[in-house]
């Protein structure tokens, strides 16, 4: 009987602690996603800004490209580009650090750290998905690249390794790797 109970007592232990190491957040993103749940363009930063309750964080680049990012409480990092008046046409999603913290409530269904890229291809396949493999000197060396058109959007999910979502990209137009 008391082997029972401390076995008992020892699972739940590691059911609570491994829930808090790895836990699953929801990314505060409804308001920003039709009902396809996909993510609606053109958006302004005030509006993204509300939505998270995260102040907008502006920076340029090297060569005075404008930015804005809202990094979550959740751990999600939202990042893009700006056009005029600081209009918003393209996003991209990401962990801070690249955490192994599950996020759910992305465009499409997508959750960072769970979603798979053979789930992904069997998902997207319907939008010619087309998949690459990642160098070793990428971000996530022997991952994956998949890349699809949905409408006037580029969809650009990077895995790592393990075959798991680690980045979201939704551009007009797709990214040349040396850019970066």
């Amino acid at each position: 009987m008391q082997t029972k109970r401390f076995t008992f007592m020892v699972t739940i232990f590691f059911l609570v602690v491994s829930s808090t190491i790895f836990s699953q957040k929801t990314a505060t993103l409804n308001s920003l996603l039709d009902k396809n749940s996909e993510f609606v363009f053109p958006q302004t930063t005030d509006k993204i800004s509300k939505a998270l309750n995260v102040k907008t964080v502006f920076y340029e680049d090297a060569n005075e490209e404008k930015y804005a990012k809202w990094p979550t409480k959740t751990g999600l990092e939202l990042y893009c580009s700006l056009e005029k008046d600081n209009a918003v046409n393209e996003m991209f999603f990401s962990t801070s650090d690249n955490k192994p913290l599950v996020v759910e409530g992305l465009p499409f269904g997508l959750i960072l750290n769970k979603s798979t890229l053979q789930d992904s291809k069997t998902k997207f396949s319907k939008y010619n998905a087309k998949t690459q493999k990642l160098a070793s000197g990428s971000e996530f060396p022997g991952g994956s690249k998949l890349v699809f058109k949905k409408g006037k959007h580029y969809a650009t999910l990077l895995f790592d390794s393990k075959n798991l979502l680690k980045s979201l990209g939704l551009t007009t137009e797709l990214v040349d790797p040396a850019a970066n």
